[in-house]
Parts: C-alpha cells; sequence; structure tokens
C-alpha cells in the first residue's frame, strides 16, 4: 500500500508535463505588443548542465510595434565582459500564436500565448571556439504584474539538457521611442561575431 502511495506521487511530481493552455485562466494577460513595447532591462543568470551558475548579464531592450508586427532590439553585457546583442522580428496573431526571427535563429521560433504565459520553441546558433553550435531552446515567459516577466529557458542538445537561464524583465517606458536605441544596437559591436 505505501509503495502504491510512493508510485502514485512519484507519477504525480514527474509523470505530468506543463502545457502553456493550463496558464489560460490566470492574469493579467500576457500580450508581446503591451510587454514589448518601449524600453525595458533584464538582468539573469546562467547555469550549466550541472546547474552550477555560470554567467551573469543585464541587458537593454527597446520594443516598436505596427499592428500585429513587432521589432525587440537587445544589446546584452555579460559578467565575463562580453557583449552580444539580437534583433527579434515578430509577430502576434489573434489566436494568441506567435512567430519570430532573429539574426542567431536558424528557421524560425514558434509559439503560443495563453493567459499570463509564454511558450516557444527555436534553435539558436551559439558561436564557440571558432565554429558554432546549435541548441534548442525552450522558453517559457510568465507575466507577474502589467510590467514585470520573469523568463526561464532550457537549452538542448541530443535530448539532453545543456543549460538554463533565469531572466527577469522589467518594462520602463512603454511609450519610448526606439530610434535613439536602434542606432545604438547599429553601433554596437558584438564581442564574438555571428557563426555563418
Amino acid at each position: 500500500m505505501i509503495r502504491k502511495a510512493i508510485l502514485a506521487s512519484l507519477v504525480t511530481l514527474f509523470g505530468c508535463s506543463q502545457s502553456v493552455q493550463d496558464y489560460q485562466a490566470l492574469s493579467p494577460q500576457l500580450q508581446l505588443t503591451e510587454f514589448f513595447q518601449g524600453s525595458s532591462e533584464a538582468i539573469g543568470v546562467m547555469h550549466d548542465w550541472r546547474g552550477k551558475q555560470s554567467l551573469r548579464f543585464v541587458a537593454e531592450l527597446c520594443g516598436q510595434w505596427q499592428g500585429d508586427r513587432g521589432d525587440l532590439y537587445e544589446i546584452f553585457s555579460f559578467s565575463d565582459g562580453r557583449i552580444d546583442k539580437r534583433h527579434w522580428q515578430l509577430t502576434q496573431q489573434a489566436d494568441g500564436s506567435v512567430k519570430g526571427t532573429a539574426e542567431d535563429v536558424v528557421g524560425q521560433a514558434s509559439g503560443q500565448l495563453a493567459g499570463n504565459t509564454l511558450y516557444w520553441e527555436y534553435t539558436l546558433r551559439i558561436p564557440q571556439d571558432g565554429d558554432y553550435i546549435d541548441v534548442k531552446v525552450k522558453d517559457w515567459l510568465y507575466l507577474i504584474s502589467p510590467g514585470q516577466v520573469i523568463n526561464r529557458s532550457t537549452l538542448h542538445k541530443f535530448g539532453l539538457t545543456v543549460g538554463e537561464l533565469t531572466l527577469a524583465i522589467r518594462q520602463l517606458q512603454p511609450q519610448a521611442d526606439c530610434a535613439e536605441f536602434i542606432k545604438k544596437y547599429q553601433a554596437t559591436e558584438r564581442t564574438i561575431p555571428l557563426a555563418p
């Protein structure tokens, strides 16, 4: 009897994976067209496959939208002195589906909004020792309050988790014009060039 109870508990803990639809009723509702509008800032930490802290970073972001299409510019400063940046071109459909492309994303990112949550997946090409590796990213974003998102990402290679990222994003000025930030983005050089 005790063994059955333990087994049932383990199945409950480990046998059920989350679905973005589990969060459909949660509020406040996450809309990328609202949260990633104007200027934001982020702080985050990377963990390796063992769970050990490997890097910390801060980031500046600015987004602008025309209808359901948006551009999100990001500049990252890492604790090892490295600088990186990313320009997302995003589309959010009325049904909550999201698609995106970026310079270091292979193919297209795709996902779904539900309630306070976005889940999406993409393949990220990461420069490494003069070469590059492609990792699959599983990305969860949770809107905690109208101006704050927690982002949890896991990185996978050959089906194994090789890293994890925890990130907090805070919206600063939703009405900010991104023109000056885009100039800064264009002038910013990556420490390590993009892989071909």
